[in-house]
């Protein structure tokens, strides 16, 4: 998607900013509106996020809704949960893997068959494909990974590289200590 962005504005570098921004955040445009799920963002926000002035995001939101192909894309957009920077304080491993040039798509059918054999318990998986970039996997595990789950993952032959970041190590005083949560899940399970 980011792909189609950059050429409808290759030749407006400022409204480009404002339309990937737009995009990675999941910022719906509707009626000449920004919207984050149903909370109506302003003008200005977006204006200092991206670094121009307000007349620049008024200028790229008229020019997406002129667009059929932009306007389409950009009023169905919605924000997602990522538990990516959540997962370590909540006792869960976040594997991180980069992929040669071109070998996305055919990686994922090895990489969830090594986990499904595993038993490995997923929480989410976020996956970034850009074409002509590097490609990117983030896995949220339940339990930490056993070092041979990890080496298999290397063996793939797509697979450029691998970041794991763990859990925090004391997981029930940091969520637990943190919150006003009563019924904590983590805790009971530890219990049993």
């Amino acid at each position: 998607m980011l792909y189609i962005i950059r050429e409808y504005f290759k030749n407006y570098p400022a409204r480009k900013k404002v339309a990937e921004i737009l995009a990675n955040n999941g910022i719906r445009i509707e009626n000449s509106r920004l919207f984050l799920g149903d909370v109506e963002i302003s003008i200005n926000a977006i204006a200092r996020a991206a670094g121009v002035n307000r007349k620049i995001v008024y200028h790229t939101i008229e020019y997406i809704e002129k667009t059929y192909e932009l306007k389409s894309i950009f009023e169905r957009m919605t924000p997602h949960l990522n538990l990516e920077n959540v997962a370590p304080i909540m006792g869960w491993e976040v594997l991180e893997i980069t992929f040669k040039k071109g070998k996305f798509g055919c990686s994922l059918e090895k990489i969830a068959k090594i986990l499904r054999e595993r038993a490995c318990e997923i929480k989410e998986i976020i996956g970034e494909r850009e074409i002509g970039e590097s490609n990117r996997l983030v896995i949220i595990i339940e339990n930490p990974l056993k070092m041979d789950t990890i080496s298999a993952i290397k063996n793939i032959e797509s697979v450029e590289s691998i970041i794991i970041k763990t859990a925090e190590k004391d997981k029930e005083k940091i969520v637990c200590s943190h919150c006003k949560v009563k019924y904590c899940p983590r805790k009971v399970n530890s219990s049993q």
